[in-house]
């Protein structure tokens, strides 16, 4: 007979992964100690693998469980989205949102899918534009939700999403970064980017100059892959054919950027909160398993 992994035994199991030891995840699962410490014997005599090492305060996956983590969350996800499906009424309507391009490349794939297996009667009109045409729009009521870049994490009707490193980014086949003056690639002069790449230049006394200018990141990486600029980006979404450029490259530090979700006052239906709530779900996991997209915010 198959192996069957009860979906509590992962849930408990999880939670211990999440938070070190035994006594916080009993209070996450709302099982007593004692209980979570069957849960977890009861899996691993399951596996036949030892999941964790224990001493008296913290517990470590081991290499097994590790391999089992990646796998629970799935199962897990799964689970909410049937249970979610079948339980709850069917939505339907449309639902308005934005965001930068260079985000939707990375981020709207995978919320998107999973939104739509989750509620497929609902149609999402999607806007791609730069963050603080975005913020207009929402402020017109022409969005039901966006999501921006911002120097500060948080704003009125706003959810933090992530903290993003912002770095230089060279091409990965030419030396760009290495020309006198160094010749950029940035968005338009509404953008903080821009903004804090040419203040950092400045102020490290580094000569530059706007070759590239561009609302659009897939204009600017395509003048960043072929050799003719650098620019400055998130971590997060270097494409291939782009790496990132260190200090000691000569080129200055840069801040961190928040990408926040903001919510129109005028969008209170089921539709909008379904959405906003899955997103937030989709952070909170690509934070956990993505390098690059949590950050400090010192």
């Amino acid at each position: 007979m198959p192996t069957n992994l009860p979906t509590e035994l992962l849930r408990t199991f999880v939670a211990i992964a999440d938070t070190g030891n035994f006594s916080q995840a009993a209070e996450q699962v709302h099982r007593t100690q004692s209980a979570v410490s069957m849960q977890i014997k009861r899996l691993e005599e399951l596996l036949e693998k030892t999941l964790f090492t224990r001493d008296s305060r913290h517990s470590s996956l081991t290499a097994d469980g590790l391999t089992l983590l990646g796998y629970a969350r799935r199962i897990l996800k799964l689970n909410e989205e049937a249970v979610s499906l079948l339980t709850q009424p069917e939505l339907s309507g449309w639902v308005r949102i934005g965001l930068p391009d260079d985000y939707a490349t990375r981020f709207l794939p995978e919320i998107l899918a999973g939104f739509s297996r989750s509620h497929p009667r609902v149609q999402v009109e999607v806007i791609c534009e730069p963050s603080t045409q975005l913020r207009q729009r929402i402020k017109r009521h022409e969005l039901d939700l966006a999501m921006t870049t911002s120097a500060v994490p948080d704003e009125e009707h706003t959810l933090l999403l992530s903290c993003e490193a912002v770095v230089w980014a060279t091409s990965e086949q030419h030396l760009p970064h290495e020309d006198k003056p160094l010749p950029l690639a940035l968005f338009p002069n509404d953008c903080i980017y821009r903004t804090w790449a040419i203040e950092a230049l400045e102020e490290a006394g580094v000569e530059y100059r706007i070759a590239y200018s561009s609302p659009s990141n897939m204009g600017l990486q395509s003048a960043v892959i072929a050799g003719l600029a650098v620019t400055a980006t998130s971590l997060s979404i270097i494409p291939p054919g782009m790496r990132q450029l260190r200090p000691d490259e000569g080129v200055p530090l840069l801040p961190n950027v928040y990408f926040l979700l903001h919510r129109s006052p005028a969008a209170d239906n089921c539709v909008v909160d379904s959405l906003a709530e899955h997103i937030a779900k989709a952070f909170g996991a690509i934070s956990q398993t993505s390098g690059g997209v949590a950050c400090n915010s010192e």
